[in-house]
């Protein structure tokens, strides 16, 4: 009997063993894809979006929403209402949830390194899209995706001293500007002014903030139209705000794109229908839909892949007479 006893017991020890094995295995093997983390091995990201301030901006929330359901990646979606201290709750808030990879576009350019750290002590990857951080420690971030607004912002004044290349000055220019402390706003003045610097005749006579809404774009431009008596050109950093100042030039009784040329960026399809109707004479692209991308760049930061420290979408530059053969394939 005490044999019998032995061999019962000696049983159960090797599977209890075998089991606990088992148990110990399971959690710290990582599938081959990586996404090891969520239920059923699901990649959890969290999304800190600046807003909804823009056509452009909704564009690009759907496009992220869609590829995250597309890629089958759950996402922890916020929207910061513009306010920097909203995405740095949110941000929080998805590492104490142990999200897989957390991306965001910042509201402004500094003040992001402490969370950055925070996130980055959680073991928790982060990528930025459309907009870039001035952090020194580039460490915080896997990889930036988005434009290059410098070139943007290269491309409007390029534009521009090609169109009145033959024109003697003076040329007043009045700018729209994004979002201040914003990388698009900060970026796109700076290649702007780069490009006209060389020729003397372009002049920017007046530049305020219209934080990339098309009301305060209308605001801002009625402003400038009372304290400007001659403007040649306005230069919005966003077609939202190119689309509130050509209300306040019509109202004005000013006919925009011939009176006052119009230079804008992004390319949403209203913008698109205001060059065909010459109200607006040049479109710099801008595109929002990152959202394929994203998810490609997340499931290879989530397996622990190298990736590319700035991966840039493709875009191009739109006039008036291209306008109506592109205006279809706007799909934003």
């Amino acid at each position: 009997m005490a044999r019998r006893a032995a061999l019962v017991l000696t049983v159960a020890l090797l599977a209890s063993s075998a089991l606990t094995a088992c148990s110990t295995e399971g959690p710290t093997s990582a599938p081959a894809s990586g996404a090891k983390t969520g239920s059923g091995g699901t990649i959890t990201m969290g999304f800190a979006q600046v807003g909804a301030e823009s056509g452009w901006r909704t564009a690009n929330t759907k496009s992220v929403q869609e590829a995250a359901k597309k890629a089958g990646i759950e996402l922890k979606f916020s929207d910061a209402q513009q306010k920097q201290e909203n995405q740095i709750k949110a941000i929080r808030t998805f590492i104490q949830q142990k999200v897989d990879v957390i991306a965001f576009s910042p509201v402004v350019e500094s003040g992001w390194d402490t969370v950055l750290k925070e996130a980055k002590d959680a073991g928790i990857p982060v990528i930025l899209t459309d907009r870039a951080v001035d952090a020194k420690d580039t460490s915080l971030y896997k990889t930036f995706l988005g434009s290059d607004f410098v070139k943007e912002g290269k491309s409007a004044g390029e534009w521009l001293t090609g169109a009145y290349a033959n024109e003697q000055g003076p040329v007043n220019i009045v700018e729209l500007q994004g979002t201040t402390g914003s990388a698009p706003a900060n970026d796109r003045k700076a290649g702007f002014a780069d490009a006209i610097r060389a020729d003397g005749k372009f002049k920017i006579v007046a530049s305020q903030t219209g934080d990339f809404t098309r009301a305060k774009g209308k605001e801002v431009m009625q402003a400038f139209l009372k304290s400007q008596k001659d403007i040649d050109v306005l230069y919005a950093h966003n077609d939202d705000m190119a689309l509130g100042a050509i209300q306040a030039i019509e109202e004005s009784g000013k006919k925009p794109g011939t009176d006052i040329k119009v230079i804008s960026v992004d390319g949403i399809k209203d913008a698109f229908v205001a060059m065909t109707e010459g109200k607006i004479n040049v479109v710099v692209e801008c595109n929002p839909m990152l959202g394929d991308q994203l998810m490609e760049l997340a499931k290879k930061v989530v397996a622990g892949e190298s990736v590319p420290t700035r991966v840039e979408t493709q875009e191009g530059v739109f006039t008036q007479d291209q306008a109506a053969a592109a205006l279809p394939s706007r799909n934003y």
